[in-house]
């Protein structure tokens, strides 16, 4: 059985003598424990920093003990900011002190940005200058990032539009670093490796709040490799990939060593490890994620190829990337090395058809059209990445749901990262920000870069240029907040008040409310589209702004709304936007949002307490 590990305060206890009086014992035994002893009761973790400053302050033993590069600051630096100790080396001589004291400092300016990005840009999305202010704040950017994450971790349902800003910042700090190193990746020589590393970027782009590395999906894919090694050694004890250390590869020669590795990857793969094509599900974007790849262990041609032959290079079997129309391909040579070879001295290797091995005759069947020669080549790996990009862009063409058109934007930053110079992108991309309505001299930017590269665009360009110009100087002319006051005669009909959560009598969703207007303030178009005029109240009632449970913003009738007598919270995205909490039964308006809407709050919780009175009351 294990010793038990005395507590700190008991290895004090026990190295003071029996008869020594408190005041006696005090500070001069405590000093006089041994130095491991003294660190160990340092390091117990219910110190903290202003504890470890003034223990420090009080002799010169423990001023020793607490130095700036030792083990008791460098613990209250691990126990306050755990995530942060992956960036430090063993070996580095660190002033963990200054350390703290440079993190706490980035963690009470971030916290200030954040604090203040609801005033400043609740009435508009964040400008692209928006995020100045923290990128250009001194310090590490990753100690801004740790504090920002802290944030979107606290806790409970509170603090609502702080995570909903510091989401932002982050995204948008991570993407940038992302796109930085994409850029610099795209400037290095190719190599069987970068394939999976640009694969990565592409990955981290599109998801920046989640933490993926290289790192952590070679090792992943490093384990598969072990596995597969584990049943080669049963078809080929003496295989020369089985002497090859992990991480470690040399290209295996005979066609036939080179067959017994593929028949072991498929076996691993299919087989063991259930990996397959993802045709149910084939149009959605996890299937482009690498790590997505591996946790849900399916994808589509491109993706699923990228992990076939990022194994089998590590196991000696040179694959390369063919970019095969409609259907991504690997290939694999059957030649002799530097002899004059044609498409018909591979075979080619379908790994979203579990590794199945094709012809050139057998490759059109699977896409049902004859193909040239240049089309059964290798690809490098910016080849690789444009058809990856490519699919993303298309993915994000469709997109419903999402009225952000996040995989839309994040698309067309990567493509024009690799070929900054499209113009009809450029085009698309300006469409989409003026769509938006979002970013106005940047839409002015890019349409400016369009006309240098392409004067035949003008028709085009001039119309954006016009009505962006039109949206800028609209924006100058916006009065101040318009304050919306319930007790007001011209709103007597309106009943809810924003906050409630809803839901809605004809479609069934939920909602919650996060504006109103007395009647319908849409123009006559959209009132004819939405058949407005077949309610039986028709345009002349109230009309609510709600967030959808699906991540939509609807324009709803108020007759077609009611009460949802067991609210939930609403899972959309810019919840956070407007409201600070949600308490159980409704959602509280964040300052900005209540500065416009001062009366409703009494209102709600008016509203609440009438419900669930009605509700206790049927119970009994």
């Amino acid at each position: 059985m294990a010793a038990a590990v005395d507590s700190p305060m008991e290895v004090v206890q026990a190295a003071l003598p029996e008869e020594a009086a408190p005041e006696a014992a005090g500070l001069s035994c405590l000093v006089n424990l041994p130095g491991e002893v003294l660190e160990y009761i340092l390091c117990c973790g219910s110190l903290t920093a202003t504890d470890v400053s003034r223990v420090s302050s009080t002799c010169r033993r423990l001023r020793e003990l607490c130095q700036s590069s030792g083990k008791v600051w460098k613990e209250q630096f691990r126990v306050r900011w755990p995530s942060l100790m992956k960036h430090y080396s063993p070996t580095d001589y660190v002033n963990w002190l200054e350390e703290y004291k440079v993190r706490q400092k980035a963690g009470v300016e971030a916290r200030k940005i954040v604090a203040s990005f609801s005033k400043r840009f609740f009435a508009e999305h964040v400008p692209c200058n928006g995020f100045s202010d923290i990128e250009n704040l001194e310090g590490p950017e990753i100690f801004f990032e740790d504090e920002l994450v802290c944030i979107l971790n606290m806790e409970g349902r509170k603090a609502l539009t702080w995570k909903y800003y510091a989401k932002k910042i982050l995204y948008y700090l991570r993407q940038q670093k992302i796109l930085n190193n994409l850029k610099a990746f795209l400037q290095q020589s190719d190599d069987y490796e970068s394939y999976l590393e640009g694969a990565v970027f592409i990955d981290q782009y599109c998801n920046p709040l989640s933490e993926i590395s290289l790192g952590d999906i070679q090792a992943q894919i490093g384990s598969i490799v072990e596995l597969v090694r584990k049943t080669l050694r049963g078809i080929n004890s003496r295989h020369p990939s089985l002497a090859s250390k992990a991480g470690e590869s040399s290209m295996v020669m005979e066609i036939e060593l080179q067959s017994q590795v593929l028949d072991a990857m498929n076996y691993v793969l299919y087989d063991q490890l259930k990996f397959k094509g993802n045709r149910m599900d084939y149009y959605n974007a996890l299937n482009l994620y690498m790590h997505q790849v591996l946790i849900r262990r399916t994808g589509i041609p491109i993706s699923m190829s990228l992990l076939y032959m990022t194994i089998a290079r590590q196991l000696g079997v040179p694959l390369e990337p063919v970019n095969f129309p409609s259907h991504f391909l690997l290939r694999w040579c059957q030649g002799a090395e530097g002899a004059n070879l044609d498409i018909f001295d591979y075979i080619y290797i379908d790994a979203f058809g579990k590794g199945r091995q094709l012809t050139v005759k057998e490759c059109e069947y699977l896409i049902g059209q004859h193909v040239t020669a240049a089309l059964y080549g290798v690809v490098n790996v910016k080849k690789v990445l444009q058809r990856m990009v490519g699919n993303l862009l298309s993915l994000g063409k469709r997109e419903g749901i999402d009225q952000s058109y996040q995989l839309l934007r994040d698309s067309l930053d990567l493509y024009l990262a690799m070929y900054p110079d499209q113009v009809q992108l450029l085009l698309l991309q300006a469409r989409l920000y003026f769509h938006l309505g979002i970013w106005p001299e940047k839409v002015l930017d890019i349409l400016q870069h369009i006309q240098t590269l392409d004067p035949g665009q003008h028709g085009a360009v001039g119309y954006l240029v016009q009505h962006t110009l039109e949206h800028i100087e609209r924006k100058k002319e916006d009065v101040g907040v318009e304050v919306k006051l319930r007790s007001h005669e011209k709103h007597r009909d309106v009943c809810y008040s924003i906050g409630l959560i809803m839901k809605h009598k004809r479609y069934g969703y939920n909602c919650v409310i996060y504006g109103w207007d007395p009647t319908c303030m849409m123009g006559h178009e959209w009132i004819r589209n939405m058949n407005v005029h077949s309610l039986p109240h028709g345009h002349h009632q109230p009309f609510y702004n709600v967030l959808v449970e699906d991540g939509s913003c609807r324009y709803a009738a108020q007759e077609n709304l009611e009460y949802n007598v067991e609210p939930q919270e609403i899972s959309h995205p810019d919840v956070g936007r407007y409201f600070s909490e949600f308490t159980g039964t409704h959602y509280i308006p964040n300052a900005e949002l209540e500065l416009r809407y001062p009366e409703d709050l009494e209102s709600v919780y008016e509203t609440v307490q009438n419900i669930y009175s009605a509700k206790k009351e049927s119970a009994e």
